[in-house]
């Protein structure tokens, strides 16, 4: 699947930081979030979660969304995120069949 490569390979560098995995398993937790969803947290969660200041969270969130990895929504004056599970999924799929 020689299409495939380019969404792996962006995959593959958005998960590399230790920063993006925490914050995707932060995003995989049930409840929590301040805007009352079941699933996703908002940014302010995020950086309570991971620990991490408010720029370096956006830093973060702007790669693994260019990923396509995290789906960002404005609620307000709330930014709220969760995660693409679908392609998660795919692209652990994918990487599988490489190795």
């Amino acid at each position: 699947m020689p299409h495939a490569a380019p969404h792996l390979d962006r995959f593959l560098q958005a998960i590399a930081d230790p920063a993006r995995r925490r914050i995707l398993r932060a995003l995989k937790e049930k409840g929590g979030c301040s805007l009352d969803k079941e699933t996703g947290l908002c940014a302010g969660d995020i950086e309570r979660r991971v620990k991490l200041a408010q720029p370096t969270v956006s830093h973060h969130m702007r790669i693994l969304e260019k990923a396509g990895l995290v789906e960002g929504k404005r609620e307000g004056h709330w930014r709220w995120y969760q995660r693409n599970e679908k392609l998660i999924t795919e692209m652990m799929r994918e990487l599988k069949g490489q190795l």
